[in-house]
């Protein structure tokens, strides 16, 4: 018996079911009356026998909770079919059911299952196809926590899992939106106008190295002279950069070991015009950096401030500064860094001599080919890397991962550096898969960072799985792990014991996880 079903309601939409079979078989044992009502649905009265709302008999209490019983019942059975169709690979019905009602498409059965898991699972290619045309969203999970992709990795369905690795409709929901506040990361206040301009005006530059105003940093190595307390980070006051008058370091200056790096001049606020901006950013005082080779402890004796001292761990003492002054650093230490390493010219091996104000290297060379055009050894180089927080499908989990370095209990964001030729989105999406086995989405860039460490950029990313599980690259990191947004943000708040320790504020890896539990969770 087939039954002719009117404005059967399944979901958010009313839609029309165009004879379905099967659910007949079950009606078709109820009462007549029952199921005359049904076919017809609550709403609908046959042409001929229109009746005036005061002229219709009211349908009995017992009638209308069995009418919505059985569409409860018909309700069911139709996603079930649908379901059962796509787990059989039969396309035509799959395709049939869907043009009916399109709502049926993100239905999920058993266990969380949709009808694309199930298609996955056996493997059903055109199957998944017509399910990603008609809009599924791929990025749904089951109750064990597996996307479309998880399910059909596992069950060796390459051709399956290569096709959802391809779309990325559906998982923007994940994602904040592109108004994300700009913001300013440690290492990226700019207190100097760098008046690149000023590098090749040799005049200007020895007038002012001499000039008394004239602010010197003094580096051994690496690290700069600050003054503070060297006790636990925790228990520190702010570090402070020891700042040298020229007479304090001229006679460093003038040694052939020593390099001389001008830094900018002070920026004022008070310049109301271009011209008077830069006849002011002149008269500014400079900032030159000073790195050394003499013995640290006669170093020390130049300042006439206590408690001074040369960082022995960057990576923790130089996050102490304050904002304006850890800028400075990163600027200064990136450039020093590349001059320890580029003494010697990379294509023919000559010497090289510094020039630009500490800004260019130059071979000695007169028949080097790297003084034909403009060659990228001759600059200071920065390296891009990528820093991303990998979102969970559900967009309540963030994937964290821990070196063995780390301290005990702290997980980061995942990074890596960006390879030659490869976009800021394919190298997030490589270094996910090469570190933790997860394969990602969309990508969205949220800001940067300079990471003086020794001259790095790091390029914060938002990143959305469309896979959720782990292999961790035991050569890359230690450990990855999903972690729920509730335990990130008692570990950020610090409220609660939750095993997990995030990186500290500095950092552009905390930023992206404020960032993202603040997005999602509205604080």
């Amino acid at each position: 018996m087939e039954l002719r079903y009117e404005q059967l309601q399944l979901g958010e939409d009313d839609r029309t079911v165009k004879r379905p079979r099967a659910a007949g078989e079950t009606l078709s044992t109820l009462h007549p009356q029952l199921l005359g009502s049904f076919c017809f649905g609550p709403r609908y009265v046959p042409n001929q026998a229109r009746f005036s709302p005061r002229n219709r008999t009211p349908e009995p209490p017992v009638l209308r909770s069995a009418m919505a019983t059985l569409q409860l019942l018909a309700k069911d059975e139709m996603v079930e079919k649908f379901l059962d169709a796509a787990a059989r690979g039969d396309l035509r019905e799959v395709s049939v059911l869907l043009t009916q009602v399109p709502s049926l498409v993100n239905r999920a059965g058993h266990s969380g299952w949709t009808a694309l898991m199930l298609a996955a699972r056996n493997g059903h290619y055109h199957v998944a196809e017509a399910l990603l045309a008609h809009g599924c969203n791929k990025f749904s999970v089951n109750s064990s926590s597996q996307t479309a992709y998880d399910v059909a990795k596992f069950w060796g369905h390459r051709h399956i899992s290569n096709l959802l690795s391809q779309t990325n409709e559906g998982c923007q929901r994940v994602l904040p939106g592109s108004d994300l506040r700009p913001q300013e990361n440690y290492f990226s206040s700019e207190m100097l106008d760098r008046l690149s301009e000023k590098r090749t005006d040799k005049v200007w530059l020895e007038v002012k190295q001499s000039d008394p105003d004239t602010v010197y940093l003094l580096f051994s190595g690496l690290s700069p002279m600050v003054g503070g307390s060297q006790e636990d980070q925790e228990t520190r006051d702010e570090t402070k950069l020891c700042r040298f008058r020229y007479e304090a370091v001229k006679d460093l200056i003038l040694k052939p070991a020593t390099v001389l790096i001008f830094l900018g001049v002070e920026k004022r606020k008070t310049a109301s015009s271009s011209s008077q901006s830069g006849e002011l950013g002149q008269e500014a005082p400079a900032w030159f950096a000073v790195s050394t080779d003499q013995d640290t402890a006669e170093l020390l004796k130049r300042s006439r401030e206590k408690n001074c001292f040369f960082p022995k761990t960057p990576n923790r003492d130089l996050l102490n500064l304050s904002e304006e002054e850890a800028g400075v650093v990163a600027q200064a230490r990136s450039v020093l860094a590349w001059h320890s390493r580029y003494s010697f010219c990379p294509t023919c091996g000559s010497s090289t001599e510094l020039q630009d104000g500490g800004y260019r290297r130059s071979c000695v060379n007169s028949d080097c080919r790297s003084l034909q055009g403009v060659h990228n050894t001759c600059y200071p180089r920065v390296d891009p890397v990528v820093i991303m927080l990998v979102i969970h499908p559900d967009g309540n989990q963030c994937l964290l991962g821990r070196k063995k370095i780390f301290p005990v209990g702290m997980f980061s964001c995942l990074a890596g550096f960006i390879e030659p030729g490869e976009t800021i989105e394919h190298a997030v999406r490589r270094e996910v898969e090469e570190e933790s086995g997860v394969k990602v989405g969309p990508v969205q860039y949220v800001s940067c960072q300079p990471w003086p460490m020794p001259s790095n950029l790091m390029i914060g990313c938002f990143a959305v799985a469309i896979s959720t599980d782990i292999r961790a690259d035991e050569k890359e990191i230690e450990e990855a792990r999903w972690f729920p947004r509730q335990q990130v943000i008692d570990s950020v708040f610090g409220g609660v014991r939750t095993g997990l320790t995030v990186p500290p504020r500095q950092t552009i890896a905390h930023q992206l996880i404020r960032h993202w539990i603040g997005v999602n969770s509205n604080l």
